[in-house]
């Protein structure tokens, strides 16, 4: 059922409730009002639950976004640092100043 079926549906029984006896109708419309201010708290609640599921995925693609960065970093560091190994002495880094003795 959507939204403007269960207005329609609501309606119709609001209709029918205040053709009641007034014993019966200050009842029934009493019931019905709280189910449509319940309704109306759960479609609210939905709309939250919504909002918030749809920044838990934005939050996810940043962070799967950074990852990959961070991987794609580390990789060419170990990079830098395979070519600093092979090319001469572990210790000693090509851009690093020489020590005065």
């Amino acid at each position: 059922m959507n939204e403007q079926e269960f207005q329609a549906k609501l309606g119709d029984l609001i209709d029918q409730i205040s053709t009641l006896p007034a014993e019966q109708r200050d009842r029934l419309s009493k019931l019905a009002e709280e189910t449509q201010d319940r309704h109306s708290k759960m479609k609210k609640t939905v709309a939250d639950l919504q909002e918030s599921l749809d920044y838990l995925r934005l939050s996810i693609k940043y962070i799967l976004f950074d990852l990959e960065a961070t991987r794609r970093e580390n990789a060419y560091l170990r990079k830098l640092l395979e070519k600093q190994a092979q090319g001469g002495d572990a210790g000693e880094s090509p851009d690093a100043p020489e020590s005065r003795e």
